[in-house]
């Protein structure tokens, strides 16, 4: 072998080895200084209904939302997701920042503002629940690098938390929920599936404008989650599309 192509199968071996450590879930390859990061603000912020579904399935496990996160408190184990996942979307549509004070969550609304305390050391921070997971049995949240970081279990990888839900502006101003079943370009296909709705349901089913110059097919409205989730699990029992859950 030329000294030439040992040069070459050198850095190629580096690239692979830096592609595989890039491409691994982890630390930052370059970290940074967290503790002077605030935590997340609570404020009120749009409604996400693709993030928001009452009930969806991963792996074969089915998932439900809690209903409200008024009062809501939990305590459980929580980890945490770095570089692997750095810039994909998540659930939200934001992508993932290794760096911002966020949270994954299997039941919690997008978004939620929990405040999180690490029961091992007593250390306290607030994040933003926008994604989905950890879609393992035995754990509760999943946070971002930083915010695992500033509660000092980056090392150990898994911590005790105690979670709980923080009022915000937005939460107080959802009056109704619907679920949007359809949405169509011909507004005849819209009323003919509103119909046959009708037909099958002991709920008001509405055609309605949206933009786009399409018509959306609403179920509702419901004064509360927990009625227009009951519905969406009926509609998905009986085979039909369940939609959407959109709150106003």
């Amino acid at each position: 072998m030329t000294v030439e192509h040992k040069i070459k199968v050198g850095l190629m071996c580096c690239l692979l080895t830096a592609f595989s450590i890039a491409n691994a879930d982890g630390p930052p390859l370059i970290d940074r200084d967290v503790s002077y990061l605030e935590d997340a603000k609570p404020k009120a912020l749009p409604y996400n209904p693709y993030a928001n579904q009452p009930v969806y399935v991963i792996n074969g496990q089915t998932y439900t939302l809690i209903p409200s996160t008024h009062g809501y408190s939990t305590t459980g184990i929580a980890s945490w997701y770095g570089q692997q996942f750095a810039q994909r979307a998540t659930a939200s549509g934001e992508p993932y920042d290794m760096f911002a004070m966020t949270a994954a969550s299997k039941v919690l609304p997008i978004p939620t503002f929990i405040h999180v305390t690490n029961l091992e050391n007593g250390r306290s921070i607030v994040v933003k629940v926008n994604d989905r997971g950890p879609f393992h049995s035995e754990r509760i949240l999943d946070l971002s690098y930083a915010a695992a970081k500033r509660l000092g279990m980056l090392k150990k990888g898994t911590a005790k938390v105690r979670i709980t839900a923080l009022e915000t502006p937005y939460n107080a101003q959802l009056k109704s929920f619907y679920l949007q079943v359809g949405t169509f370009k011909n507004k005849d296909n819209a009323k003919h599936l509103a119909e046959t709705l009708k037909t099958i349901l002991v709920a008001p089913v509405v055609v309605n404008p949206v933009p786009g110059n399409l018509y959306s097919v609403r179920v509702g409205p419901f004064v509360n989650m927990n009625k227009a989730q009951s519905l969406y699990e009926q509609l998905a029992q009986a085979g039909l599309n369940p939609g959407i859950l959109v709150a106003t």
